[in-house]
């Protein structure tokens, strides 16, 4: 414990600094495990925001955002090329409509 005055001031601003730090570093992290269960744009773009914020105030390590953003990406980016391969083998399965032609044929009379 401290006995300087001014020591014992920065010990009760440091404590409400962490105490405010870690409120904000726990939402960073709900809000990168929402985003990963549901992968929609807007929680992956709203995780994505708070890591990028959270790394400008130095909450987290600028490299460790960097790594949460990507992964979140490459996440999402492989949920959307499962959607778009599927969406493409339901096309290839439908029945294909048969063409009628609307030219009669002519017979030749020779």
């Amino acid at each position: 414990m401290p006995i300087i005055r001014s020591a014992i001031k920065k010990m009760r601003r440091d404590e409400k600094r962490r105490l405010h730090n870690k409120g904000i570093r726990s939402m960073v992290k709900t809000l990168v495990n929402k985003a990963e269960e549901s992968l929609s744009e807007a929680n992956v773009s709203a995780a994505i925001s708070a890591l990028d914020k959270a790394a400008k105030r130095k909450l987290i390590h600028p490299n460790a955002a960097d790594r949460g953003k990507s992964s979140l990406m490459k996440k999402l980016s492989s949920k959307k090329s499962k959607k778009d391969q599927e969406e493409t083998e339901v096309k290839a399965k439908a029945p294909k409509a048969k063409k009628s032609s609307s030219r009669k044929s002519k017979k030749v009379t020779s």
